[in-house]
């Protein structure tokens, strides 16, 4: 089961969030976009309110074919489509591997080039055991110094505490343990020789101050993608939404506008 939403009416345009957030990432996003547009949001499995598979697998390969059963469920031929930080090779995937088409494409601080596994989350990576077996409480404060390296500025108290809320107690330790075990460079590999055969308009927006994913891969990918506009967003950290949200949702309105 995944979980998903509907707003507005319009044209089609659909969010993909990445990782460690959910669909709330888009809160304060949707009520622009859906001014002028049929706005589909989804928590993708392990994420939010949609569960884990049977199998476990959580991996950007796994999502993008969980994508594709959506556009299907929901009928869209070519909608627009934005996908942040691990969403937005899940939405490459999508359009590149599974042939899906798309109006245009919006990457925000995007997962496209390896390396792009922060330290913090490598080191987890390759510590899991130590990390499934440290005290709750521990690996707690360990998840949210990581998370609020994300903002430029500090989170709202609020939006933090329901980041954080995803991945309490030990189930969300094994939940969040889980989707990083499954975090592999190798779904974004494939990606790379094909960047430069996209045809469709592509917005490539970063917060300026990404501590997780530096600017400089902003130019680069927009370098690979034919034709496609760099922007990067001020004052903004990974999580530009949190940062920025009125820049970044004109930005996304603009871009799918034009």
């Amino acid at each position: 089961m995944v979980a998903w939403d509907r707003f507005g009416t319009g044209p089609p345009v659909v969010l993909v969030h990445g990782t460690p957030s959910w669909s709330y990432l888009w809160r304060n996003v949707v009520p622009v976009l859906e001014r002028h547009f049929t706005v589909y949001v989804l928590d993708l499995p392990g994420y939010g309110d949609s569960p884990a598979p049977g199998d476990g697998m959580v991996s950007i390969r796994t999502h993008a074919a969980t994508l594709v059963e959506l556009l299907d469920l929901w009928a869209l031929d070519e909608p627009a489509i934005a996908g942040h930080d691990i969403g937005g090779a899940i939405v490459l995937r999508t359009h590149l591997l599974h042939g899906r088409s798309f109006q245009r494409i919006a990457l925000l601080d995007a997962v496209v080039l390896a390396p792009w596994i922060t330290p913090t989350t490598r080191h987890i990576q390759a510590h899991l055991e130590v990390y499934r077996t440290m005290p709750n409480h521990i690996f707690e404060q360990v998840m949210r110094a990581h998370l609020k390296t994300a903002v430029r500025r500090d989170f709202e108290p609020d939006a933090f505490t329901a980041y954080q809320g995803r991945w309490q107690g030990v189930a969300g330790q094994a939940a969040y343990l889980q989707k990083i075990a499954h975090f592999d460079e190798g779904h974004t590999r494939e990606l790379e020789p094909l960047l430069g055969t996209i045809g469709i308009p592509v917005l490539v927006a970063w917060g300026a101050e990404d501590a997780w994913l530096d600017t400089s891969l902003a130019r680069t990918v927009g370098d690979l993608i034919p034709g496609s506009h760099v922007q990067l967003i001020p004052d903004a950290g990974h999580f530009c939404m949190e940062d920025a949200p009125a820049d970044v949702a004109r930005s996304l309105l603009d871009f799918f506008r034009s």
